[in-house]
């Protein structure tokens, strides 16, 4: 039996994707264990995966409501790049902020449950569109900053979308689409937009990404371990963050710092 709280499972670009999950002082593979039956259960404990220290209640996926309030990477600007606030010197933590978001991010499109345009760190590649399920990804181009970034994202996404059905992603319903014409499409269309923003852009490579499940399912039902905290069921998949179990899925990431036992 392994035990120790969750945290974001880490991932490797291998065909199919490797999924590794660590619990307390074991990294476990968990693509040897599709296909098992497990028991995964929750014991009522909560840390704070900031702090360490023992909370009641979670916010932004693992945090203290102290963190996270006053953490920069659960600021408000995080999700929406565009509402950056450091030139108005009120960045929770200016340090902080110049190492992450004064870098390079890159703007991509990628098709998970349909087409959608998004931003992450030049370091984030693939490991981004891993976490979201695509099945495919490209890079549009690279700017100097995530403000920047945002205020790309923002405008091409009033065509494109931003968002994931997660539930069809689960399922892996989706239009395939080419990749390399959409961008090429998206170039044509905001040509003026990538200009002004010295937008450089990037190659055509095409990333194409293979999850580890036996069955997608047809229905999706939803694990919580609020209400039901013990899951022993089949595993038959991973996708993104998501455990899929013959039982429903459950998204490991929503629950960072919650503290489990795993039996297999």
């Amino acid at each position: 039996m392994n035990k120790g709280t969750l945290h974001k499972i880490h991932t490797e670009h291998i065909s199919p994707v490797s999924y590794k999950l660590k619990l307390a002082d074991d990294e476990i593979n968990l693509n040897d264990l599709i296909g098992k039956d497990l028991k995964l259960s929750y014991t009522g404990n909560i840390y704070c995966i900031d702090t360490g220290k023992k909370i009641k209640k979670s916010y932004g996926q693992g945090y203290s409501f102290e963190s996270f309030m006053t953490l920069p990477e659960c600021d408000q600007c995080i999700f929406k790049p565009e509402l950056c606030h450091f030139a108005a010197g009120t960045c929770r933590d200016p340090e902080w902020g110049k190492s992450r978001c004064f870098k390079p991010h890159v703007i991509y499109i990628s098709l998970t449950s349909g087409i959608k345009i998004g931003i992450t760190r030049q370091t984030q590649v693939p490991t981004r569109w891993i976490d979201q399920g695509a099945v495919k990804a490209i890079k549009l181009c690279t700017v100097k900053d995530r403000f920047t970034s945002g205020l790309i994202e923002v405008e091409i996404a009033k065509e494109l979308g931003d968002k994931t059905n997660w539930r069809n992603m689960l399922k892996n319903v989706y239009e395939d689409k080419d990749l390399k014409q959409v961008k090429h499409d998206v170039m044509t269309r905001y040509k003026a937009l990538l200009e002004k923003y010295d937008a450089e852009i990037a190659d055509d490579e095409v990333y194409h990404f293979e999850y580890p499940v036996l069955e997608y399912p047809q229905k999706i039902s939803s694990l919580n371990f609020d209400k039901n905290p013990i899951i022993e069921s089949k595993l038959i998949g991973i996708k993104g963050q998501y455990l899929i179990f013959e039982s429903g899925v459950i998204n490991i990431r929503k629950y960072q710092g919650y503290e489990v036992t795993l039996e297999y």
